[in-house]
């Protein structure tokens, strides 16, 4: 799929920040963008916030009830019902600008460059220009879907403009050449183009499973194609955290105060 002239409108970025970033979106005259519900940070006064169903695509063209169908297909992602767009109603540019929800990166995709398809993680996407489309993914292959850390259905993003998403920690993009194979934690897989041969492979090694850390299964991801890696998936974080604040501190309470925690290594 490729694109001489855009069809989705043309908009300007700037992002802000090392690990809580935002990205700053400057619009012309009656130009669109679209985001998550509670995404945007801050816009300049003249731009105009409409709640809408879906992504407000063009291929919600079919009256109420194809939009109703493409709202729904992102309830299925996990995401809401309604998206907000911003449109610049005043003269001359205007700037909007939306944050990251949690400590990690945005990406900047151009749709155009990408051959006008991406698949992501279900919470990945944070905003882009009107005209992209934000729909499902389903996974083909059973192990993908059930052991491959993001379920059978993922997120699809189509069009010609530009989209940003986010992910934890660190992001890393690795294009692979035909055949070439990267081998990864299914948590950290965050985004990759359509050609990428995407499937699941057992962790072989009795020990290793058991006592190595890292889990029965590891996303294997095979060329040609581009694909993104996030270091912390929010999950991840999650998980640490949680376990952080059930764990009872030895200096809790205790006249060892925090010498406790040196005997355990939890200082």
């Amino acid at each position: 799929m490729s694109y001489t002239t855009r069809t989705n409108h043309e908009i300007d970025y700037k992002i802000y920040g090392e690990e809580l970033q935002f990205v700053e979106i400057e619009l012309d005259l009656n130009e669109t963008a679209i985001a998550e519900s509670g995404a945007m940070m801050m816009m300049e006064d003249g731009i105009q916030m409409q709640t809408i169903f879906g992504d407000g695509s063009q291929q919600q063209s079919g009256g109420f009830f194809g939009k109703l169908m493409s709202a729904g297909k992102r309830v299925l992602t996990g995401e809401s019902l309604f998206m907000t767009a911003f449109t610049n109603a005043a003269q001359g540019k205007k700037k909007v600008s939306f944050a990251a929800p949690y400590t990690g990166k945005v990406i900047p995709m151009d749709l155009q460059e990408l051959g006008g398809m991406i698949i992501a993680q279900k919470d990945a996407f944070l905003c882009a220009a009107k005209g992209v489309s934000v729909g499902i993914h389903l996974q083909r292959r059973l192990g993908t879907g059930i052991f491959g850390g993001e379920g059978f259905i993922m997120q699809k993003v189509e069009g010609d403009g530009m989209a940003f998403l986010h992910a934890g920690g660190y992001i890393v993009e690795k294009v692979l050449v035909p055949g070439e194979v990267l081998k990864v934690d299914t948590g950290c897989v965050v985004a990759y183009t359509p050609n990428v041969d995407f499937d699941i492979e057992f962790v072989r090694g009795i020990k290793n499973f058991m006592f190595g850390g890292e889990g029965l299964f590891f996303a294997r991801l095979q060329g040609p194609g581009r694909v993104w890696i996030q270091s912390l998936p929010i999950s991840r974080l999650a998980g640490r955290i949680v376990a952080y604040g059930t764990y009872h501190r030895k200096e809790e309470g205790s006249v060892l105060g925090g010498l406790g925690n040196l005997f355990d290594g939890r200082e």
